[in-house]
């Protein structure tokens, strides 16, 4: 997984080899926990909710295992603070998931900028610009961060 997320930040191979079905799965999964990761680190901060919701939502989306999803959180972590760029994770993800999957990935990102119960400006323009990288429109952002916000008043309301 480590040799995914190298590849994707420092411009080897990600889009020029012909990946296996399980590396291609790995550099999703890679491309992915990058933009979690980097939407949650926007603030400055990088909390346990945030830990937490990240967490969650690559085990549900990958059925990565617990110690899978911690390795592939510290892995990352690090690849966040070397890279400066968006556009090599989500070319990966504009080519290996069909649109509804890239809704969800912004519907994700949304679900991270809200887990520590206030949206920073920087999240929110991370979340505009990966909506554009993705060829998602701003309405179906919008409607995805609408969801998120339903479920968080559900949530809310349960408890």
């Amino acid at each position: 997984m480590l040799a995914h997320i190298k590849s994707l930040i420092f411009g080897a191979a990600a889009g020029d080899i012909q990946p296996s079905d399980a590396d291609a799965d790995d550099r999703v999964a890679a491309a992915t926990a990058v933009l979690l990761i980097e939407t949650a680190v926007m603030d400055g901060e990088f909390d346990a909710d945030e830990r937490a919701t990240i967490g969650r939502l690559l085990m549900e989306r990958f059925g990565i295992s617990e110690n899978g999803v911690d390795t592939l959180m510290v892995e990352t972590e690090q690849a966040v603070a070397d890279s400066v760029e968006l556009f090599s994770f989500t070319r990966v993800l504009r080519s290996d998931y069909d649109h509804a999957d890239r809704v969800k990935m912004i519907e994700m990102m949304w679900e991270v900028a809200y887990a520590d119960g206030v949206i920073h400006d920087y999240e929110a323009n991370l979340i505009r610009r990966a909506t554009g990288l993705l060829h998602v429109s701003d309405r179906e952002s919008g409607e995805a961060r609408k969801r998120v916000l339903e479920q968080l008043d559900k949530e809310a309301g349960a408890a």
